[in-house]
């Protein structure tokens, strides 16, 4: 019983420690598509000030290389590239990358996600750009997809073993 208890404290320690973390550095989750050369189509930033849909292709470095083209404009490395970039230009420094790829996403929130998430993106006219005034984002059509897929929770770690959904710290 007390091996539980100590278990349970570690435990909570960890997501104390985790969530402490983002205060000041925010977590980047990447949608790594590798049906087009592993481009990051989506990414989202957490931390404890809030949850914050990240467009690639609004995001950008000094050279106006995208957040969707990292793979190819940093090859050598494109996850520090992902954390150039969000220091650029929305000035956070990330302290852990969680690349999601096609196969975790569709065993998450359904076989569909993907078609799902691009037309509501065409079909319900989602501009796909968050800098957009008064227009509904890409991020709202994934919310969207997300929302009527529902969740499978089982299956995150599932996922994570598999390797579909990694943890890179920069």
């Amino acid at each position: 019983m007390k091996k539980i208890h100590l278990v349970l404290i570690a435990i909570i320690a960890i997501i104390f420690i985790f969530l402490a973390a983002t205060i000041n550095s925010p977590v980047i989750v990447v949608a790594e598509d590798a049906e087009e050369d592993a481009s990051i189509d989506m990414a989202a930033s957490f931390s404890l000030r809030g949850f914050e849909w990240v467009y690639p292709g609004s995001s950008f470095d000094e050279y106006g290389q995208t957040l969707h083209n990292v793979h190819m404009d940093y090859p050598e490395n494109p996850y520090a590239g992902i954390k150039h970039i969000m220091e650029y230009t929305y000035h956070t420094s990330p302290f852990l990358i969680v690349s999601v790829n096609n196969d975790a996403a569709q065993a998450i929130f359904g076989g569909n996600i993907v078609g799902d998430i691009r037309s509501n993106d065409g079909y319900f006219g989602y501009a796909g750009n968050d800098k957009v005034q008064g227009s509904m984002s890409r991020g709202d059509a994934m919310s969207v997809a997300m929302i009527q897929n529902g969740v499978n929770v089982p299956m995150i770690p599932i996922q994570i073993l598999l390797g579909n959904i990694r943890f890179i710290p920069v």
